[in-house]
């Protein structure tokens, strides 16, 4: 693993009042090198190691806790997570913007220069959460 992205775990991981493992080291480390959003079988697909699948788990919800990752919707009844880049804390994500689902290679990618539209509700309504999944073809795939 190269220093920066050793740094920059070892930093996020104390940042969030979390212990140094060598599970959320190298899950962080599978984020950091993948180009887009991750699910749960990809962990050990990625990294040719056994995981527990509780551990990667318990890990993801740790980080989506503590606003290190952030919940992707799917169509299906998979989850995805990708890492936060934006000034999201503890329970308090503020990563608002679009995520593109290619239909070619099947990648989910956060598109964080496209905002998420703002929405005008009827009166009464109280908007907590706005998720938006655009689907067609990457630049990868085109």
């Amino acid at each position: 693993m190269p220093s920066k992205n050793k740094e920059l775990i070892t930093e996020l991981l104390k940042s969030s009042k979390l212990s140094i493992t060598e599970t959320r080291v190298k899950i962080l480390e599978l984020f950091l090198k993948s180009n887009g959003a991750l699910e749960h079988a990809d962990f050990e697909k990625l990294s040719g190691k056994s995981f527990d699948r509780v551990t990667i788990y318990r890990t993801l919800q740790t980080f989506l806790d503590k606003g290190i990752v952030h919940k992707i919707p799917t169509t299906d009844t998979s989850v995805r997570y990708a890492i936060c880049r934006s000034e999201c804390r503890e329970h308090e994500h503020h990563d608002h913007h679009v995520h593109f689902r290619c239909e070619e290679c099947g990648s989910t990618q956060c598109l964080e220069e496209t905002d998420i539209p703002v929405l005008s509700l009827p009166k009464g309504y109280d908007v907590r959460n706005v998720e938006v999944v655009v689907s067609g073809v990457c630049k990868a795939c085109h």
